[in-house]
């Protein structure tokens, strides 16, 4: 993977169930409102961060290719 991404969570959409920082506790964190926030707004490219936002229940958290905007998840249909 070689490349660093840009993640985010969207915060209407979080539902605080800690799926993410439980997956991925150096990636994600959730706040005092129990709502998730990426720890970094970009990483590098990450199997674990992936599969956080993979299992998020609700797909809250987005990753992209930095500079380039292609979406790594959720991916383009």
């Amino acid at each position: 993977m070689g490349d660093r991404w840009r993640v985010e969570v969207d915060r209407g959409v979080c539902i605080g169930s800690g799926m993410c920082v439980n997956t991925a506790p150096g990636a994600f964190a959730l706040d005092s409102a129990r709502q998730s926030r990426p720890r970094c707004s970009e990483t590098d490219a990450d199997e674990v961060v992936l599969a956080a936002a993979e299992g998020c229940p609700v797909e809250a958290i987005s990753i992209a290719v930095r500079g380039s905007g292609e979406p790594v998840f959720p991916p383009e249909d």
